[in-house]
């Protein structure tokens, strides 16, 4: 999380990429690197926009968007870097749509109201009030973005009324509260779902509160919640068998432990998550998520819903 937002003179794959371009029907695009800035270009051979990337949005674990300014208004570029390819290509949503002008290519203009949501998520003391004060951002989530401020923390400790300024413990919310409220509130729970499902049916494998939440073993149990398997303060584990004993902890076989008591699967007993939560390939993205609805995965049968 902590590289969820990076300045451009920092980012890594800005500094490595010296050049990137694509090209998309008579749009031409280009990232170039000049000092501590990557500007991003956009021309039709006729007219062209060229302005410095303004920040870089993701980890670029998948990928990264960059957010441009033009005109004093935000705008999120058109083109993402995919680290698959190792270059650059439609950000997602942008596919199967025309561009009328190089002002289109050159991105979506962002209201204000999203720009906020964007940095509240993606950085840290960047957003009060619902307006952005950027010359108070901590770039990325830092401990004071899940946690609380820290300065109020010591100033009430030292007035000798520390309630006042307590450090948040996520860790004392209910199931519920921690996928679908905490964790959910920038990873897109339930109720934040609406509006952004595709027609290709599968964009929203990305949020993982929200598929979760349809699986059949939901429930509000902190076993099943996100920091039942994930540690917010670890990288994720990327190998499936780490997960084993997660599922372990309610599929024992005994029980109350579910409601249907536990069930203990007859295939196998490692790697669960490879089979119960199946990589899905979202067209455009070059990569394939962890879809989180937990199920029995059958091959061929098309993405549930």
């Amino acid at each position: 999380m902590r590289a969820a937002l990076e300045s451009v003179a920092a980012s890594p794959i800005l500094r490595a990429n010296q050049r990137l371009t694509f090209r998309d029907g008579k749009f031409r695009f280009e990232i170039v690197r000049r000092g501590e800035q990557s500007i991003y270009t956009v021309t039709d051979g006729v007219s062209t926009i060229s302005e410095p990337v303004h920040f870089s949005f993701g980890q670029g674990q998948a990928g990264q968007t960059y957010l441009l300014r033009y005109r004093d208004d935000y705008y999120e570029s058109r083109v993402s870097f995919y680290r698959d390819i190792k270059g650059l290509d439609l950000t997602l949503g942008y596919r199967g749509t025309t561009p009328r002008s190089v002002e289109e290519a050159f991105g979506r203009k962002l209201p204000r109201d999203e720009v906020a949501q964007c940095f509240a998520c993606h950085a840290t003391n960047s957003v009060s009030h619902s307006r952005l004060h950027l010359e108070k951002m901590m770039i990325g989530i830092s401990c004071e973005g899940c946690h609380g401020s820290g300065i109020s923390h010591i100033r009430a400790v030292r007035d000798g009324q520390p309630e006042k300024g307590s450090i948040f413990n996520p860790g004392i919310l209910s199931g519920d509260e921690i996928s679908q409220e905490f964790c959910g509130s920038c990873h897109r729970s339930v109720d934040r779902i609406v509006g952004l499902n595709s027609d290709d049916g599968k964009f929203n494998v990305r949020f993982q509160p929200y598929r979760i939440f349809s699986s059949k073993c939901y429930s509000d149990d902190r076993r099943i919640s996100c920091i039942g398997c994930h540690n917010p303060h670890e990288a994720v584990k990327r190998d499936s068998g780490y997960y084993d004993g997660k599922c372990r902890s309610c599929h024992t076989g005994q029980p109350p432990d579910l409601e249907e008591g536990g069930k203990v699967c007859r295939v196998g007993k490692r790697d669960c998550a490879s089979c119960h939560m199946p990589k899905v390939d979202l067209p455009g993205a070059h990569f394939r998520f962890t879809d989180h609805r937990i199920r029995i995965a059958r091959p061929g049968e098309p993405y549930p819903e």
